[in-house]
């Protein structure tokens, strides 16, 4: 299914809930999912990612105003918005809600311990309080890795990769979350055997990345890392505008970045994430506890190289990076 497909699927869910089947259908038990998205209803990227979930919810027999009804919340990755929506679906008495994020999946947790929530992505659901540990989830939530810490060590060597005149980075990072920290350590202790000098941007501040970022252009020879979560992904189109303005070559785990304008990307297939969930979603409609379903690591990941980036910015990709590439926009 293409992308248009994936968003026309959508259509409908970003409001409050789909409409019933025809009457004609034989009746089947109605049951209900609660969808919270951390990012606003015309986000492209998401709205791919949430219909692919729903294709994939239909290969498996749920079809949607026959024997599911869908309830989307979209939070534009505001805080208050997040609380309010969260509160919305529980009180709607879902079978299961999925929810992207420890943005989204705690405020949830802070309401209920039955509801089954299904993750397609958290950064590190054990040190975040979602879990209990990844084989034994142990509570009413379960899901899929957004990356493993050791995985962020790949970033600063494709910086250095495709920019070998970068002495210092800005590692763009959520310092409210375990993994914002965990992904800097690693980045840290990576980047000082390549000779690159790292410092955090915390992410919640806009004005701060932008001044940041701008000292970081000043001093020349500098680059940028965007490490993974929400609020990274909610902050795309102003760090992808930053890095171009300032002539920053940018790695970044989500191929949104790169698709926006941004040089490269290396992480998790977003896509096979959310077909996954929908998986975990099936299994706990048919009777099975979040409470028994492992957590589980990314199994697909993808290189993406932005070709028309790199000559803005006058960098040559080495051919043997981009021989690795999964895709490479011209």
């Amino acid at each position: 299914m293409k992308r248009r497909e994936f968003i026309t699927l959508l259509r409908g869910a970003a409001a409050a809930g789909w409409p019933l089947a025809a009457r004609a259908q034989q009746r089947e038990r109605m049951r209900r999912i609660g969808i919270i998205v951390p990012a606003s209803s015309d986000d492209a990227e998401y709205q791919v990612r949430v219909g692919a979930l729903l294709q994939e919810l239909q290969q498996l027999g749920w079809i949607i105003g026959r024997n599911i009804r869908i309830d989307t919340r979209w939070t534009k990755a505001d805080v208050d918005d997040t609380r309010k929506y969260a509160a919305e679906l529980v009180a709607l008495a879902p079978d299961v809600i999925v929810a992207t994020g420890v943005s989204t999946v705690g405020p949830l947790l802070q309401l209920t311990r039955t509801v089954p929530i299904v993750f397609p992505a958290v950064a590190d659901s054990v040190a975040a309080g979602v879990v209990e540990s990844l084989a034994r989830p142990g509570g009413n939530a379960t899901g899929f890795l957004t990356v493993e810490y050791s995985f962020s060590a790949k970033w600063p060597e494709l910086l250095k990769e495709v920019a070998s005149n970068v002495t210092r980075a800005a590692v763009v990072r959520d310092p409210g979350t375990p993994s914002g920290i965990g992904q800097f350590s690693v980045i840290q202790t990576v980047a000082s055997s390549i000779g690159l000098e790292v410092f955090p941007v915390n992410v919640r501040d806009a004005d701060g990345i932008e001044r940041a970022l701008a000292t970081l252009a000043a001093s020349g020879h500098g680059g940028l890392i965007v490490t993974s979560g929400g609020i990274a992904e909610a902050r795309r189109d102003l760090i992808v505008t930053l890095a171009a303005q300032h002539r920053l070559p940018t790695v970044s785990p989500y191929r949104s970045h790169v698709d926006s304008g941004g040089l490269i990307s290396y992480g998790p297939d977003q896509i096979d994430r959310y077909r996954r969930a929908a998986g975990y979603v099936d299994r706990i409609l048919k009777g099975e506890k979040p409470a028994d379903l492992p957590v589980q690591a990314p199994t697909k990941y993808e290189l993406v190289i932005n070709l028309k980036t790199a000559r803005a910015l006058r960098f040559d990709v080495p051919s043997t990076l981009l021989a690795r590439a999964d895709e490479v926009i011209e």
